[in-house]
């Protein structure tokens, strides 16, 4: 510990400043946790993190990633309970991708591992094991009000902070500070103060609206791990119903485009009914709620382009959805932020040196993978307004005939499922031996006639 200084600042207790904090502790003398709410001493949800009370799943690159920075940190969640799909068994996963229902028979041996505790019990899970690092604090009850900078103003020297119970203004002085205050970060309007321009935006706006419910559901009673059904186009609306830990269930149901939600419970089921299988619909009829629906909208995937900027202040980083933030139907926000604390630790490793344009030039990376996922997902759907780049038209032309194959072939289903748990690069699909199986799909799909166009305008390879 501190190659690289006394003290770190990391701005927000949210999963990307707990990840951030637990690798800075490694580099820096001392690290403090600065966080506007009094944090749970038990794993409820909590006002700062209003997503804790709707629907998520966990990645499987998150889990990979947390098992590395916390070691036996998975094994812990199977401890205590958590539903997991670790078998590559597609009878008990049930999704729909643009339409395309994955494979419901046989089973993949490369299919990624799916561990799904309820939001609180994750966060709460980190947040325990980073207390217990020595020199990790936290200052809880504090806001955020400006950053402090050296005389020229090139580099950040702390940060301003205000006691919401006395009301009292302090500062921290930092050799670092890590921004993770989400996505209401103001680190836009403190550089700008300082004299720096504003990160350029980019925007794809979605407008996207869900409600969610936490049920309690008799064990036996859903065989799935996993139920959703993702938007397509003509039918901007989505369904989802995923097991947590003690037989409860979350369900959600929403909709992209401007399309109104459902209101309320019976409008929930009114989704299930329509969207979900039978026997799921009835369950959830029949379940016992736990909590009242809860609402939420996302406007837009936003991404601030920090990596764009001509010049930044050495000695402030900014990570997780503070830098962009998804629609959060993909699961990519939790992820990003794990592959952004694992990038910042490469860079520690590699020296303090130009530290915050190196990490926001690797941190760009990674988030770019993402962005490209999502928005061309998004953008599949008509309803959707923006631009679609000859380069997006073309991937997911090339999408197109790997899900159709992944409705009737494990090993591609398992390659597409780890491509989207953020395990494999797109490139995976490409593989010789996944070709293969994809062709023959088409073949078997066709009955060996040739297939120029597939449905929503999409190309489809010819099958030969």
């Amino acid at each position: 510990m501190g190659q690289h200084g006394d003290h770190a600042v990391v701005l927000g207790a949210s999963m990307g400043g707990l990840l951030a904090a637990r690798v800075l502790a490694d580099f820096y003398d001392r690290v403090t946790v600065v966080e506007r709410d009094v944090l749970p001493a038990e794993p409820v949800n909590r006002r700062g993190v209003p997503q804790g009370r709707l629907i998520h799943a966990c990645l499987a690159r998150l889990i990979e990633v947390l098992d590395d920075l916390f070691p036996g940190f998975s094994d812990d969640l199977i401890a205590r309970g958590v539903s997991r799909w670790d078998d590559g068994d597609f009878a008990k996963l049930d999704w729909s991708f643009g339409g395309h229902r994955l494979v419901r028979k046989g089973r993949s041996a490369d299919a990624p591992r799916m561990l799904s505790p309820s939001r609180p019990v994750l966060e709460w899970d980190v947040r325990q094991r980073v207390r217990s690092i020595r020199n990790v604090t936290f200052r809880e009850g504090h806001d955020v009000v400006g950053l402090t900078a050296t005389p020229d103003r090139r580099g950040i020297t702390g940060v301003r902070v205000v006691d919401r119970d006395l009301d009292r203004a302090s500062t921290l002085t930092a050799d670092l500070v890590v921004d993770a205050t989400g996505r209401g970060s103001r680190t836009p309007v403190f550089l700008e103060e300082l004299g720096y321009e504003r990160p350029r935006e980019d925007e794809v706006v979605v407008q996207l609206a869900y409600a969610c419910q936490l049920l309690r559901i008799p064990a036996g009673v859903i065989k799935e791990h996993m139920i959703a059904r993702f938007p397509a186009p003509g039918r901007p609306r989505m369904f989802a119903l995923i097991g947590y830990e003690d037989n409860t269930y979350m369900v959600g149901a929403g909709t992209m485009a401007g399309v109104a939600p459902p209101r309320d419970h019976a409008e929930i089921l009114s989704y299930a009914a329509e969207l979900a299988p039978a026997q799921v619909a009835e369950a959830i009829c029949a379940a016992e709620p736990i909590t009242d629906v809860v609402h939420h909208r996302v406007p837009s995937n936003r991404w601030r382009r920090y990596d764009k900027m001509r010049r930044l202040p050495e000695g402030l980083l900014v990570v997780g959805d503070a830098v962009c933030s998804f629609n959060p139907i993909y699961g990519q926000g939790m992820t990003i932020a794990a592959v952004e604390a694992a990038a910042l630790r490469d860079c520690l490793r590699r020296g303090g040196s130009g530290l915050t344009k190196r990490f926001a030039r690797l941190a760009a990376k990674n988030v770019r993978m993402a962005w490209q996922t999502a928005v061309a997902s998004d953008l599949t759907l008509p309803e959707v307004p923006g631009p679609r780049p000859i380069s997006m038209r073309i991937s997911n032309a090339c999408l197109e005939p790997v899900m159709t194959a992944s409705e009737t072939d494990p090993v591609v289903a398992g390659q597409f499922l780890r491509v989207v748990g953020m395990l494999d690069s797109p490139a995976r699909l490409l593989r010789p031996s996944i070709l293969l199986r994809v062709l023959r799909a088409q073949h078997r799909r066709t009955d060996g006639r040739p297939v120029h166009e597939g449905s929503g305008g999409h190309l489809v390879a010819t099958a030969r």
